[in-house]
Order: C-alpha cells, then structure tokens, then sequence
C-alpha cells in the first residue's frame, strides 16, 4: 500500500530492509563520512577530486569535494535499491533560485558521468519559496525534484502548483514543535504532523495532482501505522526494525478513493507575496523551516571539515 524508502546512508541496513529508493541528507552524509563502513567509496571520490581539482582554491575544492562525496554515497545506495535515490543541494543555497538550479544541475552531470541516468536521482531543495521555484524551473527542464523541509499544507500546495516530483512533510519535526508549545504528549492518529500529512494527501488526490507525497522524519511507529497508504513513507532502520516486530494486521488509512469523497474546498493559486504571508502567519513552519535549513547547513560545514582532513592526507 505504501513504497519504503530507506532514511538511511548506511549500506548495511539498505542490504537487510531492501526498500525500493533511498534518501540521504546532509545530517546523514556527514553519518556516512564518519561511518568506517562507507570509508572506500568515499576515499575513491576524493582522490579524483585531488587529482582533478587540486590547483584549485580551498574554498572550490571543498565545494567539489562534497559534491563527489555525496554522488559517491548515492551511486553505493544505487547499487543495492531498485528504484531512486534522493541527493541534496547545498542548503546554503536555499534562498537564491538560480545558483540552485545551477548546483542541482551539476548534481545530475556528476551522476551522468559516474553511469547514473538522471531518471534515478531526485533533487532534494528546502522548500523556500525561491526553492520552489528553482524546482519549478528544473522540472521544466526534465529534472526530478524531491521538495523537504515541508512543515505545512501552503509549502505543499506551492510545491504540487510548481508540479515538482514529490515532497517531503517533515511529520516528527511538526511534533517536536507542538509538544514544546503546548506541553503536552499527543495520540499517533491525533499528531499536528500526521494531520499535516493526511491534509496534503487527500488534497492532492481529490484534485489530481501528480506530485508524490512521501512522509519524513518520523518520531514513532505510530506515526507510519497512521500514514499507511501514503504514496511513499522514508523511515529509518531504526523503526524499520520496529515495525518488524509488529504482529498485528496493518490497515490502510490513506486512499485517493476516500480523498476523492471529501468536501474538500479549492485553494487558488499561490503567488510570492501570498506565500510569504501565509508562511508568517504559521509560527512552527517558519520556525521549523528556518532550523531545518540552519541544521543542514551546520552539518555541511561540518562534513566539510572531516573532508578536508581526509583531502590533507591524499
């Protein structure tokens, strides 16, 4: 009822949950540098960066060098997934369209030219709203884009009017924020970002949109037994080997059948100006947005550090 992707750069657990895609993310390309077991491929990739680029400056190389590391990192979860893998443009990036389509461009000609055709990667872009746009721009241009850092229904609607690929709702960031704000624990059926999950994808049923729903981030199995039939579901090993161990019979809660019954009144379409306020008028989505960008951020610098040790030892 529901593909898994795999929220996970570690190799191994790819080989034993077998899901259909993977996804990877600054937070877990900095996991996959630090992880021994991904060490080969990772050397491989920054030993043609120091041969290729090597008279570079520091600044340049570094930018290269991340680029190779996070192409090497999807072609090794290439191998052992059927389907496609999610790689992220720098999140530095996320408030100018342009230099995004341009990086993500060069994302995808790495790919070309490690043998990966274009058709098996998404670009991964925060969901700004120049982001959105460099989305609609690339995927004009014949380019697939996974939209994250989705925290409410007006990134979605956005995102689905751009017709991009798929999109990310980040559901456990959602209730972080809520169970800070109101102090209090919440049912699986009953969290802000299942709800926030279950909106978007009977809306985008009820009203054809193509564009994929794919839940994120999750905090509990509850969450992903709620969102079962959800067009995709990325979850890491971690709850993977939860659900696992569930025994009892799993029930599909999400359909375009249902979706397509509901009274679900149409939205009109966004502009800037009209993004911009309803996105100030959502205090947890500007706030989680804004910290999703700044964590991904910190952890690309951090990345950045570890492959300059390792380039200094090439």
């Amino acid at each position: 009822m529901t593909k898994v992707v795999a929220d996970t750069g570690d190799f191994n657990s790819i080989d034993k949950y077998k899901p259909e895609d993977g996804t990877t993310n600054p937070s877990l390309i900095l996991q996959s540098v630090k992880d021994p077991n991904c060490k080969e491929p990772i050397l491989a990739a920054l030993k043609k960066v120091k041969e290729k680029f090597g008279s570079k400056g520091e600044s340049e190389l570094l930018k290269e060098a991340l680029d190779y590391t996070a192409i090497a990192i999807g072609c090794e979860i290439l191998k052992k997934v059927p389907g496609c893998v999610s790689t992220e443009v720098d999140a530095r990036l996320s408030f100018d369209r342009d230099a995004t389509v341009q990086r993500a461009k060069k994302i995808i000609k790495l790919y070309e030219e490690a043998g990966i055709s274009k058709n098996r990667v998404l670009l991964k872009v925060a969901s700004t709203w120049e982001g959105i746009q460099a989305g609609k721009i690339l995927e004009s241009e014949g380019y697939k884009c996974n939209m994250t850092l989705i925290f409410n229904f007006w990134q979605a609607l956005a995102c689905a009017q751009a017709k991009v690929t798929l999109i990310s709702p980040f559901v456990g960031r959602i209730l972080d924020w809520y169970r800070a704000a109101e102090k209090k624990e919440f049912k699986p059926e009953e969290e802000p970002g299942v709800i926030s999950v279950c909106k978007i994808f009977n809306y985008y049923k009820k009203y054809d949109y193509n564009t994929i729903v794919m839940g994120a981030s999750f905090r509990n199995r509850g969450e992903i037994i709620e969102l079962a039939g959800c067009d995709r579901l990325t979850i890491s090993p971690q709850l993977l080997e939860e659900l696992e161990r569930v025994d009892t019979k799993l029930i599909k809660k999400l359909s375009a059948e249902s979706a397509k019954a509901m009274d679900t009144p149409k939205e009109r379409d966004l502009d800037e100006k009209t993004f911009r306020w309803l996105m100030n008028e959502d205090p947890m989505a500007t706030e989680k947005l804004a910290e999703g960008i700044r964590k991904f951020a910190k952890d690309t610098e951090e990345c950045e550090k570890l492959i300059k040790e390792e380039l200094s030892k090439l």
